[in-house]
């Protein structure tokens, strides 16, 4: 997801992309990537980033309602429909010094981004590239070192311990072949 959009990762989060305008007033839809379009208000000030990596000045979000798996936001500067059609594809990021606090038994997605999964062994899996959600749970796209992608859902039945550098992991029989080339 990141890799769309060309931003100074150790300042801002990807939280979503701006799928199309919506109505004549300057609404837009937004994906968010949490899958969770109801938190997009839980955001005062955001940032656009488009495919070349320019970053709008910040942006408030007047109001913010979920549609399904969209957010219909309305922000401060964008009141009209020419406006919202020019923002249309554009990332959303926010500052991740603005990131709400979270329980030690939750994670950010970008938390667990290039953290290496091991096997109870200690055999390595490769490190987590991206993360999506298949709208059951989140998924861990991992690169093996062989350079196979392995998926891994974020279970409790899978994952045993996440450090600061490594998710343990004990995968049932078959799940890690199953990816396999």
């Amino acid at each position: 997801m990141s890799s769309e959009y060309n931003f100074p990762e150790d300042k801002f989060v990807l939280i979503g992309k701006i799928v199309k305008a919506h109505g004549m007033r300057g609404e837009v839809k937004v994906f968010l990537y949490s899958g969770h379009p109801e938190r997009l208000s839980d955001y005062q000030q955001v940032f656009l980033v488009d495919e070349k990596g320019v970053l709008s000045p910040s942006l408030q979000v007047n109001k913010s309602r979920p549609q399904g798996k969209m957010a219909i936001t309305l922000f401060e500067t964008i009141f009209d429909r020419n406006r919202a059609e020019h923002v249309e594809g554009r990332g959303v990021l926010v500052a991740r010094d603005s990131l709400p606090e979270i329980d030690a038994s939750e994670y950010y997605w970008h938390q667990l981004i290039g953290k290496e999964v091991v096997g109870l062994d200690g055999n390595s899996f490769g490190k987590v590239r991206e993360m999506f959600s298949n709208g059951a749970q989140d998924i861990m796209v991992v690169s093996a070192p062989n350079g196979d992608e392995i998926l891994i859902p974020i279970i409790a039945d899978i994952v045993v311990e996440t450090g600061e550098e490594y998710i343990v992991i004990d995968p049932p029989e078959g799940l890690i072949n199953m990816n396999e080339t």
